[in-house]
């Protein structure tokens, strides 16, 4: 794996794991490629310049962990972890079949380089602070990164973990909220409106950052300042759009959970090319 800070090559990069996505959803026939599209700069960002991590060493004591807390976007995650050199990047088109690695959801049992597995929604966070905690308990370096659906900041368990890092002063945690503003069942807003979401998360003691979730600059510049934080988790709501990329599926709740058909995928591709 090449890292780099060069917003010009990370960019090159989002741009091959959303051909990934495409591909890999449009095969199995079944997936979410719209919550997948929206995080691709998120992750990109994290894995390939922010984070520490060993592809070759992936238990690696101080690494930096990861949690894909809305697991069910997690081609972004399998696309990334292949480009990086965790799993076998031959292989993303058996997604969701029988035996594959790249099951649905993420889960460790497949893939033994995951920090765990996700998509009972809300679970993402109380496991990256835990994972933040452990690691001040060892005097380690290590952070947590956990990346939330919007949706998913409709679950109680999120406020109680939100609670938890702000009490316990858990600075090595950062939360990222893929704010797209749709979830399975139409617009957050129309289901369980989430503002003022910034405010709600300040008033729980988070270190609260607003910023465009495919703003490469603004993303490094983002969890830069999150490192600089002490006393307090921080919080990036990374204002998103879903299915970024794809222009028949940008902003339609229908890509939530539908895969594309060939020619769809075909139509994609040549928009990503």
């Amino acid at each position: 794996m090449q890292k780099t800070s060069n917003p010009a090559e990370l960019a090159d990069i989002c741009k091959r794991v959303r051909r990934d996505i495409v591909s890999m959803i449009t095969a199995a026939k079944s997936g979410h490629p719209g919550g997948s599209l929206s995080a691709t700069e998120v992750l990109v960002t994290l894995f390939f310049d922010v984070m520490k991590h060993d592809p070759t060493n992936p238990k690696w004591a101080d690494r930096d962990h990861f949690l894909m807390s809305k697991g069910h976007a997690c081609p972004v995650l399998y696309s990334v972890m292949a480009e990086c050199g965790y799993t076998p990047v031959d292989q993303l088109n058996t997604l969701r079949k029988m035996g594959s690695i790249y099951q649905g959801h993420p889960d460790v049992r497949f893939i033994p380089s995951l920090e765990g597995s996700t998509g009972s929604l809300g679970l993402g966070l109380s496991l990256g602070l835990g994972m933040a905690c452990a690691a001040r308990l060892n005097s380690s370096p290590s952070r947590s990164y956990v990346v939330l659906g919007d949706g998913e900041c409709q679950e109680g368990q999120i406020w109680e973990s939100a609670m938890f890092g702000a009490f316990h002063k858990v600075d090595n945690c950062v939360c990222i909220v893929d704010y797209n503003k749709i979830q399975l069942d139409g617009f957050v807003k129309d289901i369980m409106e989430l503002e003022p979401f910034a405010d709600k998360w300040r008033s729980f003691g988070w270190h609260t950052l607003e910023i465009d979730g495919h703003s490469i600059p603004a993303l490094q510049q983002a969890f830069a300042e999150a490192a600089n934080v002490k006393g307090k988790p921080t919080v990036i709501i990374a204002n998103t759009i879903k299915g970024k990329g794809v222009s028949f599926m940008e902003n339609n709740p229908k890509f939530h959970g539908v895969a594309p058909t060939p020619e769809e995928c075909e139509k994609a591709l040549k928009e990503l090319a």
